[in-house]
């Protein structure tokens, strides 16, 4: 298909998944199925459909995105723009800037980046026949063929000529019972085809100032500089962006047009926005329970283990019936399955409560790699680093806290002050409160330190960036 352009939005914040997919590090990005995150997934997915992908991403994810492209190892023809949103502002925008960003005749192919699809043939035969359609200046959008009565999915009631009827909201149990037995309704997937002229006529008819505000933020986006690996990424205009207001394309334009279409999936499908869902995907076993990780059941049924912490400790569910047990190394999550759907209340609450699991992992991703937050006191930090092979962290200085630096495996290329020294395993070498300092890895396996950070703050905000190879210096 060389005329389409699949379109990837991965600008979810994915609460529901907590504590695995936390506001740092959103669902999509997470490796949860067989080691790879369902944004490589759908990278991957993509391919096999075109050459050309445009990805929509939050700025402050920009290089987990990058790390995705690169697991996914997409043939070499592939060319990939990378738009980076300066704030979320929902699907109808991010649609909009990618059509603004396309010629009008091209075929865009919308994508979530957090659906499970397992069968691509089978996905790749569904977009095939909504082509013609496309072409013909309808926006067609795919209904997955219901296989019993969600209330965690919206509907999309299909008329004659595969017109759409109407969409309905995530309904209650006897709604959807009813909408099943009724028939002719499916399950909103949230993907759509259609040329980009197609998509921004419906916008300029149905929510003109939403255009209005993208349209200014892409005629002043600019790409990253030349010098960096920022290079690779598209800025959209700040002040365009942040003036458009937040709203899903459903309410902006499909539940408004009188030209969209819609064709049924009949293969494998989920969101995966539960952990209910997020189970299902693991089989059962004769009691209807699933495992994934370091997971043990006894005397239980229809209950889902899932154990991050493979290599700390196991996770045993005694006696438990209906019941999702999720466990992370910094936070677990104990709930009966029915209550999934109130997750992400749950995390609004503690967020306000200012609990700090709410939004960040102990393990936090970096695009020179990560650190894991080992201990801390009301003085003191110890971080575990993992620096990539030629990698390194900015030329930073910190107004309220000493460092201890101590090599673990690795070679690490130390800026102390004016010295530039080379340490290994088992040296160290110490920061003073105020010194210009720099760790780099110039080796061919990844350096691993541990740092111990003293002072009267520690927050990740007492960081003066001088140079960085990532374009993030403190102005």
């Amino acid at each position: 298909m060389k005329s389409l352009i699949s379109v990837i939005m991965c600008g979810g914040s994915g609460t529901r998944l907590w504590p695995l997919s936390r506001k740092a590090l959103p669902k999509q990005f997470v490796p949860l199925l067989h080691g790879k995150s369902l944004l490589q997934l759908t990278l991957e997915r993509a391919a096999t459909l075109s050459h050309e992908q445009l990805i929509v991403a939050a700025h402050d994810h920009r290089f987990l995105v990058q790390e995705c492209i690169n697991a996914a190892k997409l043939h070499a023809q592939t060319k990939t723009t990378i738009l980076l949103e300066p704030t979320p502002r929902n699907t109808a925008a991010a649609m909009a800037v990618a059509a603004l960003n396309a010629a009008a005749d091209a075929l865009l192919l919308f994508l979530p980046a957090d659906h499970h699809i397992p069968d691509n043939q089978a996905f790749a035969r569904m977009v095939e026949a909504g082509i013609p359609l496309a072409q013909a200046g309808h926006i067609v959008t795919f209904g997955v063929t219901p296989s019993f009565p969600s209330t965690a999915y919206g509907y999309i009631q299909q008329g004659e000529n595969n017109r759409v009827l109407r969409f309905v909201e995530k309904p209650h149990a006897e709604r959807a019972q009813a909408m099943l037995l009724e028939g002719g309704y499916l399950w909103n997937a949230g993907i759509f085809l259609c040329k980009a002229s197609t998509l921004l006529e419906a916008q300029r008819q149905h929510c003109p100032d939403i255009l209005e505000a993208c349209n200014e933020a892409v005629e002043t986006q600019a790409m990253g500089s030349l010098d960096s690996v920022d290079s690779n990424f598209c800025h959209l205009g700040e002040f365009g962006f942040s003036r458009c207001r937040s709203e899903s394309i459903d309410y902006a334009v499909m539940e408004k047009a009188d030209n969209v279409v819609v064709l049924p999936f009949s293969s494998a499908w989920s969101d995966v926005g539960s952990w209910n869902a997020v189970g299902d995907l693991t089989p059962a076993d004769d009691q209807g329970n699933r495992v994934e990780g370091n997971g043990y059941v006894f005397n239980s049924s229809k209950t889902f283990v899932y154990a991050q912490s493979k290599a700390v400790r196991p996770v045993i569910a005694l006696g438990m019936e209906n019941t999702i047990i999720i466990d992370t190394v910094d936070a677990v999550l104990v709930a009966n399955a029915n209550a999934c759907e109130q997750v992400k209340n749950v995390v609004a609450a503690l967020e306000a409560q200012g609990v700090q699991q709410a939004l960040h992992h102990r393990h936090v991703a970096r695009p020179w790699g990560s650190y894991d937050l080992v201990d801390s006191g009301e003085r003191f930090q110890v971080k575990r680093i993992v620096v990539k092979p030629g990698a390194s962290l900015s030329l930073q200085k910190h107004h309220h806290r000493a460092e201890h630096w101590v090599v673990v495996s690795g070679t690490a290329e130390v800026t102390n002050g004016d010295k530039v020294i080379l340490l290994s395993e088992n040296q160290s070498t110490y920061i003073p409160l105020g010194q210009v300092h720099r760790l780099s890895n110039p080796g061919k396996i990844p350096l691993e330190i541990i740092e111990v950070q003293s002072g009267a703050y520690l927050g990740e905000d007492d960081i003066v960036r001088l140079e960085d190879t990532y374009g993030r210096i403190t102005r």
